[in-house]
């Protein structure tokens, strides 16, 4: 894992080491760093290369970024997924005592589609109908697994018994685990849309005002939201994780511009 911060570079994982980082509790001897303490004090940050545009930007692949604005922390990466090392980072700003964003509460939140919908439901964003089921479906509906290695990245549009069987098949593991489904009306489309810190470019402006709720709610400043689209309207379908490598270069801009503080928060 990469991870840049605005400020001073550190040359190596051992220096680190030896200047533990100011923003964690010194340790007496003998005892160990916890694994939250280590993802922090074990992290290299590399220089920035310059090269081909994803390098020159230092928006490398599982590289991470973390953005101090009037005290508040902000932590910039691909996935927050639980148990990887953005979710750690989280975690160590929080127990001591940093403002941070997201939260970890926030990320957890925000990949479990029912969850996620129902908290964006009461703070007036407007959402998709879901409900949960092991084998019944309307159709046509968009189906998303909730078993435990499932992800909001993998959702399924099926409009037809046979095709609606064979996903839940697959998603349940033949019944053992419920799925999310989302009745969408004949015609409606299912779109993807990249927030950047709550704002969007390129196509995606049509739900900027959605993004902007999105953001201020779980503050996640990179994450691609699920749309459906009937007519004009559009309603959230999920969160989920956004890779560097599949972000418009509009996108890359806009997300460039907060990292390198021409964009302000």
């Amino acid at each position: 894992m990469n991870i840049r911060r605005n400020g001073p570079v550190r040359s190596s994982s051992a220096a680190a080491a030896i200047h533990p980082s100011p923003l964690l509790p010194v340790l007496p001897d003998g005892q160990e760093e916890n694994p939250v303490q280590r993802t922090l004090l074990s992290a290299e940050i590399p220089e920035v290369r310059k090269g081909n545009s994803h390098r020159e930007n230092g928006l490398l692949r599982d590289s991470l970024h973390i953005l101090e604005r009037d005290g508040i922390w902000h932590v910039v990466s691909e996935d927050y997924s639980y148990k990887t090392e953005p979710y750690y980072t989280i975690l160590a700003y929080e127990l001591i005592g940093k403002n941070v964003r997201p939260s970890t509460r926030s990320v957890l939140d925000a990949y479990v589609v029912p969850i996620c919908l129902e908290r964006a439901k009461l703070a007036g964003i407007p959402v998709a109908e879901w409900g949960i089921a092991q084998g019944f479906v309307p159709l046509p509906s968009v189906i998303y697994g909730l078993n435990y290695f499932a992800t909001s990245a993998d959702f399924t549009v099926v409009g037809d018994d046979v095709k609606a069987k064979e996903v839940i098949a697959h998603v349940t593991n033949k019944g053992k685990y419920p799925f999310c489904y989302q009745k969408i009306a004949p015609g409606a489309t299912v779109h993807s849309c990249v927030s950047i810190f709550g704002r969007t470019a390129g196509s995606c402006t049509a739900v900027a005002d959605i993004a902007a709720m999105v953001y201020e709610l779980f503050s996640i400043p990179l994450v691609t939201m699920v749309m459906i689209r009937e007519g004009s309207d559009f309603r959230l379908s999920s969160l989920s994780p956004t890779r560097f490598s599949r972000i418009s270069g509009d996108e890359r801009a806009l997300l460039f511009a907060y990292l390198s503080q021409q964009e302000f928060l």
